[in-house]
Formats: C-alpha cells, sequence, structure tokens
C-alpha cells in the first residue's frame, strides 16, 4: 500500500515530499523487534521505554519510514513528525488493515467492573443464537474459536486492528479501558453499541481527578457508529450524568436501573433465587442467572440488553442466561469438605468488594472470611476504602500480598501493619505470603462460613510463595483436596 493512502487523515509537521509520499508499505511496527523490510516504524514515548530510542534499530532492520513527536533530522529514511504517535498508529492500523470494524458488528464496554462478565455473557447468548462472536479482553482473546493470550484488557491500536481483521466472525466484542482510551488504542474504530457499566473509585493513579476518569470512559461512544446505540447503566451518579450528556448529543439512549424512567426498568431482584425482572416495553420478563450477587445482576441486564438491540428474541436470551456457567475468576466458588464455601474474584475496589463480602452474606454465610491486598504500583488512594469496607463488613480479614511490581515486599509488609493501625480493627491479620492466608482461612473455616478471595480472579501470581501453585485457583483446590485426603486418612 502507497504511504500516501495511509497517511490522508494524518497532519504532519511537515509535509511529504512526492518520492515519501508512494512509497510502498509493507507493514506497520510499533516495536523495533517488530519490524521488518517495507515497515514504518512508529516511535512511542511509552510510561517505561522511549520508542525514540530505537529509531537507528528499526532503520537497520528495513523500516522504510519513521514516525514520532520529536523533533529529529539526519536519519538514512524519510522522518515524519506528529503531534501524537498513539492516535497517528491507530489512523495507519485503520487504514492497513481496510477500516475491519467497518464491516462486523463491533459492541464495545466499558466501565469500572463489569466489562467482563457482561461480555462472556453476551458471547454466550451470541454464540448460542448462531452468531459467530470475537471476543477481545481482559482474560483472553478469541478470534474464530481460537484463544489467544492477552496482555491488555485493550490491546495497542495496531493489535486490535490486526485481530478484528483477522476475526472472520459476525461479532466482535471489545472490552474498552480508560487506558485503552486516552492512549488511542480504538482510534478509528466504530461500534455499533457502546456499553456503560458502571464508574467507581479506580485508577487515580493514571487519572488525575475522577472527573478526568469520567471524561475519558465517556470517549467510548465518540466511536458510535452513525445510527448506534448507547447502553447505560443509571443506577450511579455516573451513568445518570452521562445519560443526559449522550440525549444531548442526540444518541439513542437504553438506560437500564430500577428507576421508572429507565428503558429497561429493574422491577425486582430475589438474590435467594438468582432472580431478576425486567420490564422490557410492555412485559414483566423474569430471568434467571446462575450467578450470585447484585452485580451480576446488571451485567446479565446489560447484556440482555445487548441482545435485544441485536435483534434476538426475549425468550431465547433468557434460556441462554440461564445456562451459562460463570466466567474464570469472577466469584468463582468452590465447596469445601467441611462445608463452607471459598470465592475467588477480580474485585479490586472498595465498592466491588463490598458486593462480594455483602453477596456472601446474603446467601447466608455465618461468618465472612475476606483475604486481600494491594497492588505494589497501583492507586494508593483508594487502599483506605478498601480496608474500611472490609473491616466492616466482614467478621474477619487477611491482610496480604497482591502483585508488588516494583515494590520491595518488606515495604508493602509495612504499609500493611501502617494500614491495619489507622483503619482496620481487631478482625484483622496480617498473613503477608498468599497461599499461606489461603491455608490459615480454609484451615480456620466452618461450615457455612464463606471465604472471599479477591483481587487476583484469573490471574497468575508475579510472587513466589511458600506453596509453588500459580494462582489463587490453584492454591484453593491444592489446600481443599488436601483436607479431603486429610479428612478420609
Amino acid at each position: 500500500m502507497k504511504l500516501k493512502k495511509l497517511m490522508e487523515e494524518i497532519k504532519t509537521v511537515s509535509e511529504m515530499n512526492s518520492e515519501t509520499a508512494n512509497l510502498i508499505v509493507t507493514g506497520i511496527a510499533d516495536s523495533s523487534d517488530s519490524v521488518s523490510q517495507g515497515h514504518i516504524f512508529v516511535a512511542i514515548n511509552g510510561f517505561n521505554q522511549d520508542g525514540h530510542q530505537f529509531i537507528q534499530e528499526a532503520i537497520e532492520k528495513g523500516a522504510c519510514l519513521i514516525i514520532g513527536e520529536s523533533e529529529i533530522t539526519g536519519l538514512t529514511v524519510p522522518y515524519l513528525q506528529v503531534d501524537s504517535s498513539r492516535k497517528a498508529l491507530g489512523i495507519l492500523a485503520n487504514k492497513f488493515y481496510g477500516t475491519p470494524s467497518n464491516h462486523k458488528l463491533m459492541i464495545g464496554i466499558t466501565g469500572t467492573n463489569g466489562k467482563t462478565t457482561t461480555s462472556y455473557i453476551l458471547k454466550h447468548i451470541l454464540e448460542n443464537n448462531g452468531k459467530s462472536c470475537s471476543l477481545i479482553g481482559t482474560i483472553q482473546n478469541v478470534i474464530n474459536g481460537q484463544v489467544k493470550k492477552s496482555t491488555n484488557t485493550t490491546p495497542s491500536s495496531l493489535d486490535l486492528h490486526g485481530l478484528i481483521s483477522e476475526s472472520k466472525d459476525e461479532v466482535v466484542i471489545v472490552e474498552v479501558s480508560s487506558h485503552g482510551l486516552s492512549q488511542y488504542r480504538v482510534q478509528g474504530i466504530t461500534f455499533d453499541l457502546c456499553l456503560f457499566t458502571n464508574l467507581e473509585h479506580e485508577h487515580l493513579d493514571y487519572h488525575p481527578t475522577i472527573e478526568d476518569y469520567f471524561q475519558t470512559k465517556m470517549l467510548l461512544f465518540d466511536h458510535l457508529k452513525e445510527g448506534g446505540q448507547a447502553i447505560v447503566n443509571t443506577d450511579n451518579h455516573w451513568g445518570k450524568r452521562l445519560v443526559k450528556i449522550l440525549q444531548g448529543r442526540g444518541i439513542n439512549v437504553n438506560s437500564i436501573g430500577q428507576s421508572s424512567n429507565n428503558k429497561f426498568k429493574i422491577l425486582d431482584f430475589n438474590f435467594k433465587n438468582s432472580n431478576l425482572s425486567v420490564e422490557d416495553g410492555d412485559e414483566a420478563n423474569l430471568i434467571f442467572s446462575p450467578m450470585y450477587g447484585i452485580h451480576n445482576m446488571y451485567n446479565t441486564l446489560m447484556a440482555y440488553v445487548s441482545a435485544r438491540l441485536v435483534g434476538l428474541g426475549e425468550d431465547s436470551i433468557i434460556e441462554c442466561i440461564s445456562n451459562f456457567r460463570g466466567v474464570e475468576g469472577r466469584f468463582e466458588k468452590t465447596k469445601l469438605s467441611n462445608g463452607a464455601i471459598i470465592v475467588v474474584d477480580y474485585a479490586h475496589t472498595s465498592e466491588s468488594i463490598l458486593h462480594c463480602l455483602t453477596t456472601a452474606k446474603q446467601y447466608g454465610a455465618k461468618r465472612v472470611i475476606h483475604i486481600f491486598g494491594f497492588r505494589g504500583n497501583r492507586d494508593q488512594s483508594k487502599r483506605q476504602e478498601m480496608l474500611t469496607v472490609t473491616s466492616g463488613t466482614s467478621d474477619q480479614y487477611i491482610l496480604t500480598m497482591d502483585d508488588l511490581n516494583s515494590v520491595p515486599q518488606n515495604e508493602m509488609i509495612e504499609t500493611l501493619k501502617s494500614l491495619n493501625n489507622l483503619y482496620g480493627n481487631e478482625k484483622g491479620l496480617i498473613i503477608p505470603d498468599r497461599t499461606l492466608a489461603i491455608k490459615w482461612a480454609i484451615e480456620h473455616s466452618n461450615p457455612e462460613d464463606w471465604i472471599i478471595i479477591t483481587g487476583k480472579g484469573h490471574e497468575t501470581y508475579q510472587q513466589n510463595y511458600r506453596l509453588q501453585t500459580n494462582s489463587d485457583k490453584e492454591t484453593v483446590l491444592y489446600f481443599s483436596n488436601k483436607k479431603k485426603h486429610s479428612r478420609s486418612n
């Protein structure tokens, strides 16, 4: 493809000459490791490395053109300076892959919590109604039925356009993070449906304010196709505000929530039977979901409304929801031999933790034991809230290690002690080794106790612990099987 075709929508500091404009481009790379002969190399100033430092390496590997933000001269190949390399990369990728999102039914989901569960419920519904479906998100990417590893909730724009182009499926569901939006990872991608699940205190190590976080999330709706529709959960302040803004823009908004002015009104929740009653037009439909908790009722309804807007009938949707088997690391339950229940969940905000703990109580937990920690390089401003919630809601809590990243373990242990002294109470223990914290909770559990382990969900451990397991789920299975074996001897 000729460069001038790729560059049609990209503003550069200086104009290309005709020789540069007629370059034949064989590919695009944002890492020098991926450069081959005839590629454009887009230099991005990242959080850990500056791509401009690898320009010479890219040239040596065959790059025919460099795009970057710095003022650079003296290269042996043409260089084009732009205001935003990330934005330019998205535009280039969209052009290079032939605007792939224009040829798919695209569904984008954003929000602090619920993106993954909503996407998996929706994928299950669509596929059981004859619609092939790709999924790009936090746990994994699924393209044409093949599972591919996921490194970010939303891949780079280059990878994202490539995945959509590769997909032969009718529908593509994309989890869209605030990082993905602010870093132009969905640049050039358009959606038929855009969903907003909720907004909670999170990522304030990245966003300067909660308002900035909201404004960034709202960018997703700039990517709606003409005639595209929005689905918004209004049972939170941010959702109500978003609905007014989108309606002011003339966007067709499908609001869900408990108030009477919602298009899809929640009439009733029945926690014991996991039933959700929703007003859909002139009908009141009863939806049975095998998943626990009010948060999953909202996730279920988001998926239900999405499927209705795709054109599916309510009866087939409700039937599919009733046999959905849940998502790995999302309120994933195991029953211990002593009658206690243990749950592994990805919850990492105060509100999502509260949902997990209160759900256990609603389903009859005699005691709730909560195991969690804080990520070393993540939003420190939410730690007090998380600890306040668990100290006030659980019957026992254990502070332990989460991903340390660049923070020394001894420093994190001191942080746990300090936070517990400030915001915890006598119900708290500190067991730094995560596997030993789980072991302690299992050994001290009684029938009908619920042990809630939050923070990691489906993720594997980054640290080495006493027990050489790779995840919370593996650790739970190890100790629960060991306990069964010891009781049988």
